[in-house]
């Protein structure tokens, strides 16, 4: 993994989540917004077509990942999370190329989409625990109307089941 990461609601260290930024003050995380989640539900009810599971989505997690124009990230799950409820993924500044596995392994079969800014992509159900990553992103594809001078932003929406 290659990115920076700022994280809302809940933090994630690798393979758990907690109140406290790791940057050894103890700061708090900076909470999840209300928006976000409505976008997120958005998000949902688009791809499901339907307005009732959209209406059971709460996230209360994003993590927010930086990768600049060399930057990557390897094939993993979104385990950590106490919720089987569907990942949102939103997309803004550079393109990616986005790889989507499957359930078992980290190797093929996979497949590959551009994912350009503006995009969302939506894995629940049985997809929700694929394997997925960024084997790179497609530097100076930004839409500069966006404010963005390079590089990508990625925003996942999680549920953590956490209380």
């Amino acid at each position: 993994m290659s990115v920076r990461t700022v994280c809302l609601g809940w933090h994630w260290h690798p393979y758990r989540y907690s109140r406290t930024v790791d940057d050894g003050d103890g700061s708090q995380v900076k909470p999840f917004p209300d928006w976000l989640g409505d976008l997120g539900r958005h998000a949902v009810a688009d791809a499901y077509g339907d307005a009732e599971a959209a209406l059971r989505y709460h996230p209360d997690i994003a993590l927010i990942n930086y990768y600049d124009p060399a930057a990557r990230m390897g094939m993993h799950q979104d385990r950590d999370e106490r919720s089987s409820a569907p990942v949102v993924s939103l997309s803004v500044g550079d393109s990616c190329v986005f790889r989507f596995g499957n359930t078992e392994r980290r190797s093929r079969p996979w497949c590959d989409v551009v994912l350009e800014s503006g995009d969302a992509v939506v894995f629940g159900g049985p997809s929700r625990f694929a394997f997925h990553g960024v084997p790179k992103t497609l530097p100076a594809t930004e839409d500069l109307g966006i404010g963005l001078r390079g590089g990508r932003l990625n925003i996942t929406l999680r549920e953590s089941g956490l209380e």
